[in-house]
């Protein structure tokens, strides 16, 4: 019986004629009691059933296949160079990896009533209630290698912004003199394709690289980005836009500061197997509907 109430909490409630996205304990519970599998049995039974296993199915998680056809190629180069080498030679001290990518519409809301401090057994308050005083779009370069990050606030996204970006970067050292600057970037429209590779040739030593289409875990921008949200967004109390942006630019300073190179350890052997996996279990779902 055990057996079957973990078969039965590893089905889609959907195929069980169920209208529910996901099933707590309580849910696998009812099922099995109306499905016969038993007369009579617990929900604390059934959670310490499944907890044997680490079923959870109240539980999800969201993944998506590589659509890019090419991506492990292009995922590849990125990860050559987070490990210091392109085209299987390592970089030299005057070429440089930047990770640039945007963080679209941080708003600036300023608290009705003002926040209340930590106190010994209370934590800080924040009360619910804002204004809005606009929002900026904040574009970003990560120096991989350096833990140095460059941002401008924006109005909004594009092209012309994006432009603003690489210019302020690419105008002060070391990479105004670097033999070569790596730029990885998403699919995005401020910086897609060929296009934008056609434009960035106005600086002969950039060497844009394109992250596969849905590969923004790819970007080591976006774990400063995610350090950002946490640490000086959250929670989001600015009187105005100014303020905004003096914390954008506040902390980038202060996280200079304190910061190392992330330690990234995944790596194209890794990217080999996650794919090599991921091929299989294609191959298996593709063989289900044949042997049927």
């Amino acid at each position: 019986m055990i057996v079957q109430v973990k078969a039965l909490a590893c089905e889609l409630p959907a195929n069980l004629g169920l209208p529910l996205s996901r099933m707590s304990h309580a849910d696998v519970a009812r099922e099995v009691r109306s499905a016969g599998i038993a007369a009579s049995i617990s929900d604390r039974t059934v959670w310490r059933w499944l907890h044997e296993d680490a079923i959870r199915p109240w539980q999800h998680r969201c993944w998506i296949f590589p659509r890019d056809p090419n991506f492990r190629s292009k995922a590849g180069r990125v990860l050559d160079l987070y490990e210091g080498h392109w085209e299987g030679t390592p970089l030299r001290n005057d070429e440089f990896v930047i990770s640039t990518d945007e963080k679209t519409s941080i708003q600036a809301r300023r608290a009705i009533h003002a926040p209340l401090p930590t106190a010994p057994h209370k934590a800080l308050r924040h009360e619910h209630e804002y204004e809005r005083k606009g929002a900026w779009a904040y574009l970003a370069a990560w120096d991989v290698r350096r833990a140095k990050i460059y941002g401008r606030c924006e109005r909004k996204t594009g092209i012309a912004p994006f432009g603003r970006l690489v210019q302020d970067v690419m105008t002060q050292e070391p990479y105004r003199s670097a033999r070569r600057v790596f730029w990885t970037m998403d699919n995005g429209s401020s910086h897609r394709g060929q296009p934008c590779i056609e434009r960035l040739k106005r600086w002969p030593t950039i060497v844009p690289v394109h992250t596969p289409v849905h590969a923004s875990w790819l970007n080591q921008v976006e774990i400063y980005f995610s350090v950002l949200q946490r640490k000086a967004l959250t929670p989001n109390d600015f009187p105005s836009l100014e303020a905004l942006e003096e914390r954008l630019h506040g902390f980038a300073r202060y996280y200079e500061s304190i910061a190392r190179p992330f330690e990234w350890k995944f790596t194209r052997k890794d990217l080999e197997s996650l794919l090599d996996r991921m091929d299989r279990a294609r191959a298996g779902e593709q063989a289900l509907p044949a042997a049927a």
